[in-house]
């Protein structure tokens, strides 16, 4: 992988990973009383599903690859900006006030909110196809930094609370979109 893929995947990883980031913020604040297995549990899910779902994308994306090459960086650009948009507009809706999320030590509740935060990744896997030919590499890259975002993210929640969730949802959205707006610049200059 040559350093631009690395830093292209990292900041595709960074941006994918604000969702997981928030939940398990508000997921410590919450619930104070689980200890620091039940952040590493929540971590090593959130890190598993941001790898699968990219891979499951790319896998997409390869067989289409012949029919969109000649518009792949506009379809990348429209795919991260639609995705970082989305996250920006989630990060302004308004919450229900004190309403406390199902409980996610549960094993059901896990595996549901691996899936709500990694849905995103699974359309991102296709412009995977366009960025990086190393997707085992990529896919590796994106559960760790996936990993070590969400267990750090529970580590703040239990001693600051959900007070940065919105803000960095909108961090997120903004890398995602800034790097579909760097692969488009990339390939109308070239």
């Amino acid at each position: 992988m040559t350093g631009l893929e690395l830093i292209s995947v990292s900041g595709i990883g960074v941006g994918l990973a604000m969702d997981a980031f928030a939940v398990s913020v508000v997921t410590g604040s919450l619930y104070r009383q689980l200890h620091i297995g039940h952040g590493i549990r929540m971590a090593l899910f959130f890190g598993g599903f941001q790898a699968l779902m990219p891979f499951l994308g790319w896998i997409l994306g390869e067989k289409l690859i012949c029919c969109i090459s000649s518009y792949d960086h506009w379809l990348a650009f429209i795919l991260l900006s639609l995705i970082g948009g989305k996250m920006i507009y989630e990060a302004f809706q308004m919450r229900e006030a004190g309403q406390k999320p199902t409980d996610p030590s549960k094993l059901g509740v896990l595996l549901a909110l691996s899936i709500a935060t990694s849905i995103d990744a699974l359309v991102v896997g296709i412009t995977l196809s366009l960025v990086t030919p190393f997707i085992y590499q990529a896919v590796t890259l994106i559960g760790i930094i996936t990993f070590v975002i969400s267990l750090a993210g529970w580590a703040v929640g239990k001693r600051v609370g959900h007070f940065f969730e919105n803000k960095i949802e909108v961090f997120g959205g903004l890398i995602l979109i800034g790097i579909g707006l760097k692969i488009l610049i990339t390939h109308l200059l070239q």
